[in-house]
């Protein structure tokens, strides 16, 4: 079983998502990123783009970043926080 990490996904407006989930690839300013268990500690800028994430049962999610934002990785959690999003998680 993969280790699995903490992601809360924030806009102005909602909370999208918090949960586990075994990794995260979202759109950097220089180039997509991968996150998994146990990432150093992290903070960039976000870029729109798609973000995909994987819950420890399930298959890949995804939403796309209309907008700015920021990712914070520190301690086995990861905090997207996006002007908005297109779409919801499937």
């Amino acid at each position: 079983m993969d280790k699995s990490f903490q992601l809360e996904i924030l806009t102005p407006r909602r909370q999208l998502f918090s949960g586990p989930v075994t990794s995260l690839v979202a759109p950097g300013a220089l180039g997509y990123l991968g996150v998994l268990a146990n990432h150093a500690p992290l903070v960039t800028t976000l870029v729109p783009g798609r973000v995909t994430f994987r819950e420890p049962a399930g298959g890949p999610r995804t939403l796309e970043c209309g907008g700015s934002g920021l990712l914070e990785v520190y301690r086995n959690t990861a905090t997207l926080l996006m002007e908005e999003a297109i779409g919801q998680t499937n």
